[in-house]
């Protein structure tokens, strides 16, 4: 059974930890590719997008100099997906370093 007089104090490490992590993702960077490097993303652990890198190659076509923009479309939506994969996975490994630090009644 819950101490209702420890429950305050439960509250207060719950509000630090919360604070931790937006610091820390706020603070996390990654970084991901596609088209072997032709596109890069650039995202916090927010997943906001910080910076997005195109290969001059990536944007000319080989034959004749035309742009694919098309091939161009798949590569960066390729890239901020997957540095979104990668920034939620940041998220989930702070999140449960953090909770290994907070007693809950339960789960200890």
């Amino acid at each position: 059974m819950v101490n209702p007089f420890k429950m305050s104090e439960m509250l207060s490490q719950a509000n630090q930890m919360q604070e931790e992590v937006q610091r820390k993702l706020e603070q996390t960077v990654v970084e991901a590719t596609s088209g072997g490097g032709a596109v890069s993303a650039t995202m916090n652990g927010k997943k906001q997008l910080l910076k997005l890198h195109l290969d001059p190659a990536a944007v000319m076509g080989l034959s004749g100099g035309q742009p694919d923009v098309e091939m161009l479309e798949d590569l960066i939506v390729a890239a901020i997906n997957e540095a979104g994969r990668k920034a939620e996975e940041a998220l989930q490994s702070s999140v449960q370093g953090m909770l290994g630090g907070l007693k809950l009644p339960g789960l200890s």
